[in-house]
């Protein structure tokens, strides 16, 4: 839909297209596919904040900030996938050219908010770890609460300064956008006239957000690994690496593919077929959030005890270790 304004026609609507390759035949299947990985992802982290609200014990520094993450990602996931859906069961892909600039800006605010509660994440793992001794003095809620709000505002500045640029731009050609949602890149292909020093400031802006806070999150595991060599003794350093080995995965997953997809308009014999570009961006978008509440939680000894605990209060049966079921027996 377009409206006409003085000498020029103005888009004020676009039509998310999602995969150009896509069969019709497979537009329901895809659909299922991405409510369940939505339901999942809402589910799985609202389980996280649920037994945070509920359980005293666990109201510590680290799952503040794990806290913060589940609230991230259910912000992504809400913010991306409902229209996505909408889009492959009833093919209602159009969004009002405000809400497609409202949807952009969210989804690079939760990615930008992620990376720094990524950042602020590793922060709290090399105190514990390489200051164990004055952990409890350097991060208290407080300090840790106080941490996770700079981040929820601060977040906000590069999407803010990328999402006015947007609306200062002319949109007066096509308006199907070739991703699953609005994002700047794919917005800025469809300015009417050269976007290229837009996408690179929005370029600049991503890349400082998300591998600055990279940078400082390698640091801070290259001390915690000396740390571990230097006082673990060989069991805990396995358990340690395991974990560490398991996260590194999930950042790597996190930062890495998107380097590719921002960097593609910039490197002239790096290019990806639209395809490939939106199946990478799920990927790095969609995976983090519906692992981390394993990866981050449900790993943790602390909350394993916990749903152990409920699920003895309300079944009368007790999970052991080795995830078989014993019944409790109750003395007479």
């Amino acid at each position: 839909m377009f409206r006409v304004d003085e000498n020029y026609t103005r888009v004020s609507e676009f039509f998310i297209v999602g995969f150009p390759s896509l069969q019709s035949e497979y537009f329901h299947i895809v659909a299922w596919f991405f409510f369940f990985l939505y339901v999942t992802t809402v589910v799985g982290n609202l389980l996280l904040v649920l037994v945070f609200a509920l359980e005293q014990s666990l109201q510590k520094p680290m799952y503040i900030v794990m806290v913060s993450l589940a609230l991230s990602d259910i912000g992504f996931a809400t913010v991306a996938l409902p229209k996505l859906i909408a889009r492959y069961w009833w093919n209602d892909g159009s969004l009002g050219f405000h809400s497609c600039l409202f949807q952009q800006h969210m989804i690079h605010y939760f990615g930008s908010l992620t990376s720094l509660i990524l950042l602020t994440m590793g922060l709290d793992r090399y105190l514990a770890i390489c200051f164990p001794l004055r952990y409890s003095m350097l991060m208290t809620n407080q300090t840790m609460t106080g941490l996770v709000l700079v981040c929820w505002v601060l977040a906000h500045i590069f999407p803010s300064i990328s999402t006015i640029d947007l609306t200062l731009m002319l949109f007066c050609g096509p308006n199907q956008i070739m991703q699953v949602f609005c994002d700047h890149l794919s917005l800025s292909a469809l300015v009417c006239g050269d976007g290229m020093q837009q996408m690179s400031a929005a370029f600049a802006g991503a890349m400082f957000i998300l591998y600055v806070p990279l940078a400082f999150i390698i640091l801070s595991y290259i001390g915690i690994i000396i740390s571990i060599l230097r006082m673990a003794s060989g069991q805990g350093r396995m358990k340690t690496f395991s974990t560490c080995a398991t996260q590194g995965c999930i950042l790597s997953i996190y930062y890495i593919p998107r380097f590719f997809v921002y960097s593609t308009p910039f490197i002239p014999n790096l290019t990806m077929t639209p395809d490939k570009r939106i199946a990478t961006t799920l990927i790095y978008s969609l995976f983090p959030p519906l692992i981390n509440p394993f990866i981050y939680c449900l790993r943790t000894s602390e909350i394993k005890k916990v749903i152990r605990l409920w699920v003895t209060k309300h079944t009368g049966i007790t999970p052991t270790e080795n995830n078989q079921i014993i019944a409790v027996t109750t003395s007479h």
